[in-house]
């Protein structure tokens, strides 16, 4: 998985490919759509039943799936293992950056609904916080970063794992340039982060810049 990621191939797509056993560029758009259901399910916990619920496939074969899925990725299950027993043994998890979530009812006898929903949340609190504290550091680097650039870009706001900002037409080139710069090398990771830059006169006609 780590490979597809950094020849930067579609993630969803190699990810079937390896399930389902096909070449890359025989992956179908259910395949495909499988493999995007259960790896971005897994961060929140997502079981066979769960897979079963949010595609076409049968539960017996959303079971088949997510064995599969483990057996071809088993450093995925070892990761999500070691999540679980960290937050029930010490009552917390971390982000890559240190900030801490703490569930105190892992550590407690609590009733078994609550503890499932606080497992399920410890598995996803590294992932979504990391992307969290790596939009942070964009967001705290960037603005000193265009005035350094002579820039006269301003952001505006926040949307998820997006920067929206007002730019002067004349800099849009270079406002790209410093903005990914600092994007995708906000926090030094194993695997690339890369960006997309979309332009226009508002939101509704944002287009891709090459």
């Amino acid at each position: 998985m780590l490979a597809a990621f950094r020849a930067g191939q579609d993630i969803h797509a190699a990810t079937a490919a390896a399930i389902y056993g096909v070449a890359l560029d025989q992956v179908t758009k259910e395949q495909r759509r499988h493999a995007k259901a259960i790896n971005f399910g897994l961060i929140y916990g997502m079981s066979a039943f769960g897979l079963h619920r949010s595609t076409d496939l049968t539960l017996a074969e959303a079971e088949n799936f997510v064995k599969a899925y483990f057996q071809q990725f088993p450093g995925v299950k070892a990761f999500l293992d070691g999540l679980r027993r960290q937050a029930s043994r010490q009552g917390y998890v971390e982000t890559l950056l240190g900030r801490r979530r703490y569930f105190p009812n892992l550590k407690s006898n609590a009733n078994p609904a609550l503890r499932a929903r606080e497992e399920r949340e410890a598995i996803n609190a590294p992932v979504q916080g990391t992307a969290a504290d790596i939009m942070k550091l964009a967001m705290v680097r960037l603005p000193p970063a265009l005035k350094a650039a002579g820039l006269g870009a301003r952001m505006l706001l926040q949307v998820h794992d997006e920067l929206v900002l007002e730019v002067p037409e004349n800099e849009r080139d270079e406002t790209v340039r410093v903005v990914r710069g600092v994007m995708e090398n906000a926090y030094p990771l194993s695997i690339p982060l890369v960006t997309e830059a979309r332009w226009g006169q508002n939101w509704g006609s944002l287009e891709v810049l090459a």
